[in-house]
């Protein structure tokens, strides 16, 4: 008997309509968000100059600049970057586990691919500035060139691994202090939006 009771009290339970149960609590107003913070800017090294910064679809890029060590190549690139000369261009070579490479205004045609990577602006900076101090370590940015290093003009490489091999035969003039996981995504005919100069940040300890 006792569970034929307990039986028709739950389907009484069950047969009442949603309208007639308890209401569900009201829930709390959401908190306001914080305002977002400003980007932090990466710490640049002891000696570095400013910093050059990329703009790709796949992301930001920063580099720290090293004038003391190459100060004709630093002059030249930033000469550069102040006239927008790199905006627009493509990348035009990418050898994976080795270098990216970019700096062909030709780039920006795809009708002269076929003559990409043999372009520039057409001033070489005239001397190598190669020392001991600045090496192909992961994410070095260098100057490419032909076979003479004094001849390096826009063209630059950031390198995708440690590759001593090529110091001594290059200038290296810059360092990825941001943003290595957007190089290491970059593709042929990635376009490079914008590049701009910013102060560097106070160098880590």
């Amino acid at each position: 008997m006792m569970r034929h009771v307990v039986s028709g009290v739950v389907a009484m339970l069950l047969s009442v309509p949603l309208s007639a149960q308890a209401p569900a609590p009201k829930p709390a107003p959401a908190a306001p968000r914080p305002a977002a913070a400003a980007p932090a800017l990466a710490k640049t090294s002891p000696g570095a100059g400013v910093v050059i910064v990329i703009e790709l679809a796949k992301g930001t890029v920063e580099i720290e600049t090293y004038p003391a060590d190459a100060p004709k190549t630093v002059e030249q690139i930033l000469a550069l970057v102040k006239r927008n000369f790199y905006n627009g261009q493509r990348v035009h070579r990418v050898v994976k586990g080795f270098v990216v490479q970019f700096g062909d205004p030709q780039s920006r045609d795809m009708t002269k691919k076929d003559r990409w990577g043999t372009g520039g602006s057409g001033r070489r900076i005239g001397v190598a500035e190669i020392t001991k101090t600045r090496t192909h370590n992961l994410g070095a940015v260098a100057m490419a060139h032909s076979g003479d290093p004094k001849a390096a003009d826009s063209q630059m490489y950031i390198a995708l691994a440690p590759v001593h091999r090529l110091d001594g035969m290059y200038t290296v003039f810059g360092q990825v202090i941001s943003g290595m996981d957007v190089v290491q995504k970059i593709e042929i005919n990635d376009v490079i939006r914008r590049v701009t100069i910013k102060a560097a940040a106070p160098a880590g300890k």
